[in-house]
């Protein structure tokens, strides 16, 4: 192991026709690609990456999942690289995962494990921590039964963060009863997040929320949008728990901007179960920014898979911007707009509006300010004009402050301004409006 990092080998299973003719060929991704991503999530998990294979197969073998020859040729990389772990890009069955680790000798995990892992360490909150545990418990219960060579290894690593390993060697009974008490403690949370969301639609703020595959570069655009500090990196779910900060609009009304966790292929059911808390926030928002990196060659994949699971928690419907992020990677001759949102588009996003931009440099994000101020429906803005008496000219800061001054003038006894403002400030000054600022201007 070096540097405290644990040695891996990743192994995929590509399935074929007679001929030898791959049969993943007519799925979005290939086994080399999909194993290229398990490389990604194995380095944000920590792991060196010291080999990678692919067993090429008709159908998943039930006992090994790869064969028994193809085992015994592991069993000798093992050897060779001394590996500590070995994960696998398919999820594992109980019998599968049993016959594995016997055979070879050493930890196995699959791709559902490594990302509950993943979760594990980036959780920061007692939220977050609760719906990993929730998961990888839920993962773990049907796999109990002849893991004991694996929890009685030493040491911990990949694999072994969240309940630990003394949970996994309790029995089932203190397992569900685990389960139970945190889902009762995660129902507290919803409550106390249904409150805090009753408190905030009392306030005419609305919420927005950015979704995307992980890595399209989300934090980085909630940095740049809201001024905050949020973890940016190129690691896959950098961002685990849900932030919201204000975000002041054009028209000087405010925002709530949520960034919540990125989504991923075959993303476990678990997980999606356990996180049903963190996802409301996608649920009761007003608008949804679906970022992608439009300089990925999967870029349309990526969105339709994350449309996919926005369908999945009843949030399709929801009105969307698709954000073009990223295009600061992207030569000049490929930085059309309008074709890249075609080329990108699925039938979910067929009608929703476009913004290219670079969270990075900054380049387009006042235009998706400006389209996100466009998109919210509830306390419209609306141009208007008032009239404050010089001596009480203390409502006017009213104005200043919560919309978007376009004329001001004084008179002897008065001072008039237009702006262009939200409906709950007009309902505020009511008795200082004189009516829209054309008809004023005629009058005047």
């Amino acid at each position: 192991m070096a540097e405290g990092r644990e040695v891996a080998l990743l192994v995929g299973l590509e399935r074929t026709h007679r001929g030898a003719v791959p049969a993943d060929k007519l799925a979005p991704f290939s086994a080399e690609e999909s194993l290229e991503e398990l490389a990604v999530l194995a380095d944000s998990a920590g792991a060196i990456i010291a080999d990678r294979d692919i067993q090429s197969r008709p159908r998943p073998d039930p006992a090994t999942l790869i064969g028994s020859g193809k085992v015994q040729e592991l069993k000798a990389k093992v050897g060779f690289h001394q590996a500590d772990v070995v994960i696998f890009d398919h999820e594992l069955s109980p019998t599968q995962l049993r016959n594995l680790e016997r055979a070879l000798d050493t930890k196995i995990l699959d791709r559902t494990q490594l990302i509950l892992d993943i979760f594990a360490k980036r959780a920061r909150t007692r939220e977050g921590q609760l719906q990993v545990e929730l998961a990888q418990l839920n993962y773990l219960l049907p796999r109990l039964v002849g893991r004991g060579t694996q929890m009685s290894r030493l040491g911990g690593g990949i694999g072994t963060r969240g309940p630990g390993e003394t949970q996994l060697e309790t029995d089932r009974r203190r397992i569900f009863r685990r389960i139970r008490t945190i889902e009762k403690d995660l129902e507290q949370v919803r409550k106390g997040r249904g409150i805090q969301r009753r408190q905030r639609q009392g306030v005419p703020l609305e919420t927005v929320a950015l979704v995307g595959y992980t890595n399209a570069g989300k934090s980085t655009l909630f940095n740049r949008l809201t001024g905050a500090e949020v973890l940016a990196d190129a690691k896959m779910f950098a961002t685990l728990d849900p932030t919201v900060r204000h975000v002041v609009l054009p028209s000087n009304r405010k925002a709530l901007l949520s960034d919540t966790v990125g989504f991923i292929r075959n993303l476990p059911t678990t997980l999606v179960k356990a996180f049903r808390a963190t996802l409301e926030e996608v649920i009761e928002a007003s608008l949804l920014l679906h970022v992608v990196d439009a300089s990925s060659p999967h870029a349309q994949e990526y969105t339709a898979h994350v449309s996919e699971v926005l369908s999945d928690i009843g949030a399709s419907e929801k009105p969307q911007i698709l954000v073009l992020n990223k295009i600061d990677a992207i030569g000049e001759s490929e930085r059309d707009a309008p074709a890249l949102a075609q080329r990108i588009r699925n039938e979910a996003l067929q009608n929703a509006k476009f913004a290219a931009v670079s969270a990075r440099t900054g380049d387009g994000c006042a235009e998706l300010l400006a389209m996100i101020d466009q998109g919210l429906i509830v306390d419209p803005v609306a141009a208007a004009r008032f009239r404050f008496p010089i001596g009480d000219v203390g409502p006017s800061h009213v104005l200043h402050e919560n919309a978007r001054v376009t004329a001001e003038r004084y008179t002897e006894e008065f001072l008039e301004i237009e702006a262009e403002t939200p409906e709950s400030v007009r309902r505020k000054l009511e008795r200082y409006q004189v009516g829209a600022p054309d008809a004023a201007q005629g009058s005047a």
